[in-house]
């Protein structure tokens, strides 16, 4: 349909849109006088591009109908001047969204990038609970070290006895009695001799003749540092058969016999290679003790004696 004269009706009952057409207006078509076709509205119908935003500028009042006014600011950026319809006097009253003109890089003017905003503060704080969750474990830790520290510590319930290695390693430095054979007290048939080559005491002498039911030599010990457990350490020499004799300390036997065993396996009498050692672990009192080597009944005592000596603790070299 076209819009012109076709009888009584004039042009714009025929079509109600003739006036945006140029035939149309010459021919008397006038725009509605309801907004958007619709009676009584608040917002009329105007040609495409003459609607004013915001302020309207000189351009906008002048142009006539049909003639778009030259738009304000370049592609993908807003006018100046823009208003939404709703703001204009007689519109309808909605929320307004305000716009990002243009913004980082965004397409299209798009606004914060919320989501990674978000992300960045999950981060922050897992981060920190991590790092709260590390102090308490360190803590923790160190609770249990110090607990660790205070369990090794002797209590009063526990005894702290020395072993042998203990006792040798702490108390080796302390110089205690040696005595050479010529010094020892002599009872019985003993005898000191030199015959027999081997002997480390001054001048090679050691006592003979202990085979004999009382005889026996004497150590009267002086300068022991502390009560306690001592090794007696003896040095002779015997052959073929293992021998033992009796120890005597401070008056008392010790032990059932002090084993003086041919531990160098020595035979045919040769007394020149049978110097070995033995020992016991009696206790001695603090200052002076004595101790007696004896041949006594039932003992065998063929042997050759040529020193005795000390050290603190139960040990075995």
């Amino acid at each position: 349909m076209t819009p012109g004269n076709n009888g009584a009706s004039t042009p714009e009952d025929d079509d109600p849109f003739g006036y945006l057409y140029a035939d149309g207006q010459a021919n008397g078509a006038q725009p509605p006088s309801g907004g958007y076709g619709y009676p009584n509205s608040v917002n009329r119908v105007r040609a495409v591009g003459t609607r004013p935003y915001g302020q309207q500028s000189q351009a906008a009042q002048t142009a006539p109908y049909g003639q778009v006014p030259q738009q304000q600011g370049g592609y993908n950026r807003p006018n100046a001047h823009y208003a939404a319809p709703e703001t204009l006097p007689g519109g309808a009253t909605t929320t307004q969204h305000q716009m990002s003109g243009g913004g980082g890089g965004g397409r299209g003017g798009r606004g914060p990038n919320t989501k990674g905003l978000l992300i960045g503060a999950i981060a922050v704080v897992a981060a920190v609970v991590i790092g709260i969750g590390v102090a308490m474990l360190g803590g923790d830790k160190d609770k249990d070290d110090a607990s660790d520290e205070v369990g090794t510590n002797p209590t009063q319930s526990q005894e702290s006895k020395p072993s042998p290695s203990a006792s040798k390693a702490g108390e080796s430095q302390v110089d205690l009695p040696t005595i050479d054979a010529k010094a020892l007290r002599l009872g019985g048939g003993a005898a000191l001799a030199q015959d027999v080559k081997g002997a480390q005491s001054d001048g090679g002498i050691y006592v003979g003749n202990l085979n004999q039911v009382g005889s026996s030599v004497t150590w009267t010990v002086n300068g022991v540092p502390k009560d306690g457990a001592y090794t007696v350490f003896a040095r002779y020499s015997t052959v073929d058969e293992d021998q033992e004799m009796t120890l005597t300390v401070n008056g008392k036997p010790f032990g059932s016999k002090l084993n003086m065993g041919n531990f160098t396996h020595t035979k045919g009498g040769d007394f020149a290679k049978g110097w070995t050692k033995t020992y016991a672990w009696p206790t001695l009192n603090k200052g002076s003790n004595t101790i007696t080597v004896s041949c006594a009944e039932g003992d065998k005592c063929n042997v050759l004696l040529d020193q005795l000596w000390l050290k603190a603790g139960q040990v075995k070299d």
